[in-house]
């Protein structure tokens, strides 16, 4: 591995250290009052960046599940037909104000963690379900052509060729996704479903700014370590030669 690439794996993670030291002693500083010790301690701390990141994961994990298998069905020619129609129908999730879909929601099946969680992949479907479908139709339909004449067949064709030249535009979309998921799960704290939010939200309306900042400080650097994670997946997934 050489060092330049090593230099690129390791300088995120050494930033993100670099900045939750500077918070920490930064809030270790503050002359903090009752109600912000009782916000800013490890407990709660892990508590809710624990919640934030099952929320986002398991986010993730039902965006693949759904858009990486309904973008090859769309990506097959008897289907393509309804491509149009399904991305316009997942513009509507992305299009909406996540704030106003959470509403929407909660209007309709009341609060929780289950909202939440069903806001977060309406939101998120749109990235991989569209890089899926490009992915696969931006192969060369000369090297499908090559597979098919080699004797594979039209599921091997898909699996074998189609879908590995896909799997960097798939992986730029899921990237997308995750730093949306991040993004929009401190809005779950408005449906009762925990997470960062919580601290943002109460440093507003207590008007305690190191609450504030401590929240949008770590919600800033899940973003960031989750796009990190992405760029190491690209890196290590992305099929030799591409």
């Amino acid at each position: 591995m050489s060092a330049e690439r090593i230099r690129r794996l390791v300088a995120m993670p050494a930033g993100l250290a670099v900045v939750l030291g500077l918070l920490y002693l930064w809030v270790s500083g503050q002359e903090l009052d009752s109600i912000e010790r009782r916000t800013l301690n490890a407990d709660y701390l892990v508590t809710r960046v624990t919640d934030h990141l099952w929320l986002t994961v398991l986010a993730t994990v039902l965006v693949v599940a759904i858009a990486i298998p309904l973008g090859v069905l769309l990506s097959r020619p008897a289907a393509r037909w309804l491509s149009p129609v399904v991305l316009a129908l997942a513009n509507l999730g992305q299009a909406t104000p996540a704030i106003g879909l959470l509403v929407l929601l909660t209007m309709l099946f009341g609060v929780g963690f289950g909202i939440a969680l069903a806001g977060l992949v309406l939101y998120a479907v749109l990235p991989v379900l569209r890089n899926t479908i490009v992915g696969i139709q931006q192969v060369d339909p000369a090297l499908k052509e090559a597979a098919r004449g080699m004797g594979m067949t039209r599921a091997q064709v898909l699996w074998r060729v189609e879908l590995k030249l896909a799997i960097p535009v798939i992986l730029a979309g899921l990237r997308t996704a995750l730093v949306l998921a991040v993004g929009v799960a401190t809005l779950a704290t408005f449906v009762n479903a925990g997470g960062l939010g919580d601290l943002i939200v109460n440093g507003i309306k207590l008007n305690r700014t190191p609450v504030l900042v401590t929240g949008g400080v770590l919600t800033a650097c899940i973003a960031l370590l989750v796009d990190w994670v992405g760029g190491v997946a690209e890196e290590f997934l992305r099929p030799k030669g591409i």
